[in-house]
């Protein structure tokens, strides 16, 4: 096969992409394109899913190669008819017979059992609060497959080994034998690090011993605390209190990333991280940094493509500063308001918003049983706009007009006095 090679400077991105002027003719031709749901950043497509003690279900599924598990609601658990049991943490049933996606079936022979949240099919409709999905497609899946994620497009794809004909710049990925999760070499201020490519999460982690030698040796690069836009990944309690702060530059492969929002990695969870990388990381990079992006995934050959679809800077920042906790019963509670120019971005106190106030509606629009990334489009606009937020509390309720701010801004440049990046 041959191929061109040409590079794109734009601003400060720069890369270099290898485009194929032919294609393999002996290749299969049996990979399916569906289309697919960009819902808080996450990928969201329809399935099929069977057992042998029920017909088919149609479900909607997240497609997460950073998770190893195949986990699945109570509720579809319990609808296939699967021999559910629990213990004091989570339950588990053995996996469904199959799974289909666009028509093609998707081989479980590797998974051994069906992780389930503990919680009654009355309040588990849903595989996780402020999410439409009933189950996920993990690494342990994916891995026998070729995959491409198509952000630009809103489209998924994926089929046999060698039947998708990836575009773009590529990278030699160190891939878990086990579990099929990524990791991608790459550098942060000239020091190499290991790197997942986690694409079901929505936003970018790093390790604490990473992001706090970074924030101590930059305090200029924007920062701040608590969990807005796409860092309000699940409404954790301690998300009112991760610091968020954009990495001036990552050399994630042969992508040269700017800007990039990160999270300090919560330390609870940093040993487990490690543990089912299998090899030393840093953290990794979410969807939030590539969603101009169109990424392959070639398994196969441990290659990764990064083809760039569109240059546009998602304002995933410019929001109404709250952090929200998603609920069992479609509600949203508020974990707490951020703070913006050293002030709370919200009024608060009886006549403003207080933590554990529902969220009602934004504009008169209702939220309840709406996803995440659905009330974060709501609560997203121009810095400066309105939005008028109808609160619960205690059964009363209140009107609070809060305006979206520009979290995580540039610093002004010392010469020009402008905004931009450094």
């Amino acid at each position: 096969m041959r191929s061109m090679r040409f590079c794109i400077a734009a601003g400060s991105l720069l890369l270099c992409c290898t485009f194929a002027t032919s294609q393999d003719k002996s290749a299969p031709h049996d990979s399916v394109t569906i289309p697919a749901t960009i819902d808080h950043n996450r990928v969201v497509i329809d399935a099929t899913v069977t057992s042998a003690a029920t017909s088919a279900e149609r479900v909607r599924a997240w497609v997460d190669n950073g998770n190893a598990n195949l986990e699945m609601s109570r509720s579809l658990a319990t609808r296939l008819g699967l021999a559910v049991t629990c213990d004091d943490k989570e339950c588990s049933a053995p996996p469904p017979s199959s799974i289909s996606i666009g028509g093609m079936n998707l081989s479980l022979a590797t998974i051994k059992q069906v992780k389930i949240p503990l919680k009654p099919v009355s309040a588990a409709a849903v595989l996780d609060p402020g999410m439409n999905v009933e189950m996920n497609l993990p690494s342990t899946v994916l891995r026998q497959y070729d995959v491409l994620f198509d952000f630009p497009g809103r489209k998924f794809s994926i089929g046999p080994p060698g039947s998708i004909h990836f575009y773009g710049s590529s990278s030699k990925a160190i891939i878990n034998a086990e579990n099929g999760l990524i990791q991608i070499p790459s550098q942060i201020e000239k020091k190499k690090y290991n790197l997942a490519l986690d694409l079901g999460s929505c936003i970018s982690f790093l390790i604490p011993e990473v992001f706090d030698k970074l924030a101590t040796a930059h305090p200029d690069w924007p920062h701040m605390v608590g969990a807005v836009g796409s860092a309000n990944m699940w409404g954790l309690d301690d998300e009112l209190n991760w610091k968020v702060m954009r990495i001036d530059r990552i050399q994630y492969g042969p992508l040269f990333l700017t800007n990039v929002a990160t999270v300090d990695f919560p330390k609870v969870r940093m040993d487990y991280f490690q543990k089912r990388a299998g090899v030393a990381t840093a953290g990794l990079l979410g969807s939030q940094a590539l969603m101009n992006y169109r990424v392959g995934l070639d398994y196969a050959h441990a290659t990764v493509y990064f083809d760039i679809g569109r240059m546009f800077n998602f304002p995933d920042f410019d929001v109404v500063g709250l952090t929200l906790r998603p609920e069992d019963d479609g509600r949203f509670t508020v974990l707490g308001i951020a703070d913006f120019d050293g002030k709370p971005s919200i009024s608060t106190g009886p006549e403003g918003i207080e933590r554990g106030d529902h969220l009602e509606a934004v504009n008169d629009i209702p939220v309840r049983g709406s996803t995440l990334g659905q009330v974060w489009s709501m609560l997203g606009g121009n810095p400066g706009q309105e939005r008028k937020l109808a609160l619960e509390r205690a059964g009363k309720q209140l009107i609070v007009v809060a305006q979206v701010q520009h979290f995580l801004a540039e610093a002004p440049d010392e010469n020009t006095g402008k905004k931009g990046s450094r």
